[in-house]
């Protein structure tokens, strides 16, 4: 998966949902096309199978459970996401918070099936302790300022800076997402400049009066 990153969470939301769902996966992928740039996208748990098959673009989970196959009823399994077509998985999302032995074990399971691995943490402590785990990405959150109007490239600068310094120390190769509060292209090119790779986002996109306006926007600060 390419670098700088667009990395949007549908999450449930009604605007995410059937019909509506589809159209702004399909504006994702047009957008990515007509610029170049990475967008990836991860749809309600119910249309992974159906988006994976459909669109070229990264299609992620935005939850894995550490169950084995088997006699795990209402779990889905690494090995699941692998067979219909997903790309990766967000592990630990502030919504769906897991033991640290999980993210660990899920870790280790996607990337021998090839899955990519987006771990979510809430600061630069817990995103140096999860990136010793050898993730793909790092996503780093802080929950007070998930869904609000400010950005954490504005409110809380140093939480992205210092947890991409705390990744690098101990894990070079893994490579820092920031979220929170992102709404446009300045948000964006914050991010970037205080060291990330790309940003994870939900309702700045989803809840979007022109999403199509404001994926053009995101993708122009990368």
């Amino acid at each position: 998966m390419r670098t700088p990153v667009i990395a949007i969470n549908m999450k449930t939301y009604p605007q995410s949902s059937g019909s509506a769902g589809l159209q702004l996966a399909g504006l994702c992928q047009d957008v990515a096309e007509k610029t170049g740039k990475c967008i990836v996208i991860a749809p309600q748990q119910l249309d992974l199978t159906l988006f994976a098959g459909t669109f070229t673009i990264p299609i992620f989970a935005q939850h894995v459970d550490n169950a084995k196959q088997g006699s795990t009823t209402g779990r889905i399994t690494p090995e699941a996401l692998k067979d219909v077509g997903c790309a990766g998985t967000l592990i630990n999302h502030s919504e769906y918070r897991i033991p640290a032995e999980d993210v660990k074990a899920l870790v280790d399971r996607c990337k021998s099936l090839g899955l990519i691995t987006i771990v979510c943490t809430k600061d630069a402590d817990e995103s140096r302790a999860y990136a010793q785990f050898q993730p793909d990405f790092i996503a780093v959150e802080p929950p007070e300022l998930i869904g609000g109007d400010i950005s954490v490239t504005t409110a809380k600068p140093e939480v992205v800076s210092d947890s991409v310094k705390a990744v690098k120390d101990v894990a070079p190769n893994v490579k820092v997402l920031c979220g929170a509060g992102v709404k446009n292209g300045r948000d964006v090119a914050k991010a970037i400049e205080l060291g990330a790779e790309g940003v994870l986002l939900a309702s700045g996109v989803v809840k979007a009066e022109d999403q199509r306006a404001v994926l053009e926007d995101l993708v122009g600060g990368l």
